[in-house]
């Protein structure tokens, strides 16, 4: 692992660290504070690729976790960190790729669409992160990293006031550089990715839909 991948590494973790010390103090008790798990899959964009190189169309697995705090009704914040992999086609070069991003993000919320139901909610998010990029195999060493932008939607189906499942789609915009095919390309990725997970939020404190 290169220096500089090793120091974005190190900056992602104190982010989080940072974030989640800042969410858990400033919780009130009318506030809330949930927890998020989601599986599911990915489908990485053909132009993040070099020639020849092309991924599956659908790829498992995707995994998101998150922390998400409703400072208003309607308005919140989110810190989630999501890792997901890919792999060749058959008729390109054998390759695997990590794919692990981290996104603070707002979240909107959009159950007005869904208000014919009780147990139905919706949200929206988006906001900026960093991908980390690290290749398999025989490309092991051509890692790289670079910003994104994340932008989403859920739809929740609360089982309980403490318990919700939910639905994401959700789409990262890249914003790297062309890389040197040689060098760092081969088996590597710096493009578009969307992913469809399902997962469940669980309510850590205050209420799931508080004032209503």
């Amino acid at each position: 692992m290169t220096s500089s991948f090793k120091l974005n590494t190190h900056i992602c973790l104190v982010l989080v660290l940072y974030l989640c010390s800042f969410i858990s103090f400033s919780q009130g008790d009318t506030s809330t504070f949930k927890a998020q798990f989601a599986l599911g899959v990915n489908a990485p964009s053909s132009n993040g690729f070099v020639n020849d190189f092309e991924a599956n169309s659908m790829n498992f697995p995707t995994i998101n976790l998150g922390l998400q705090y409703m400072f208003k009704q309607k308005l919140g914040a989110k810190l989630d960190f999501g890792f997901n992999r890919f792999s060749n086609t058959d008729n390109s070069p054998e390759f695997k790729v990590n794919y692990s991003r981290i996104n603070a993000q707002l979240v909107y919320d959009a159950s007005i669409i869904t208000s014919f139901s009780n147990n139905l909610g919706a949200f929206i998010h988006a906001g900026p992160g960093y991908s980390l990029i690290k290749p398999l195999g025989n490309y092991g060493a051509n890692k790289i990293s670079y910003l994104n932008v994340m932008a989403g939607m859920e739809f929740h189906y609360g089982v309980s006031d403490k318990l919700s499942i939910y639905l994401d789609a959700s789409y990262l915009k890249g914003f790297a550089k062309d890389f040197n095919p040689v060098l760092n390309g081969f088996g590597s990725f710096n493009g578009d990715l969307l992913t469809i997970t399902i997962g469940a939020s669980i309510s850590l404190s205050g209420c799931y839909y508080c004032g209503d």
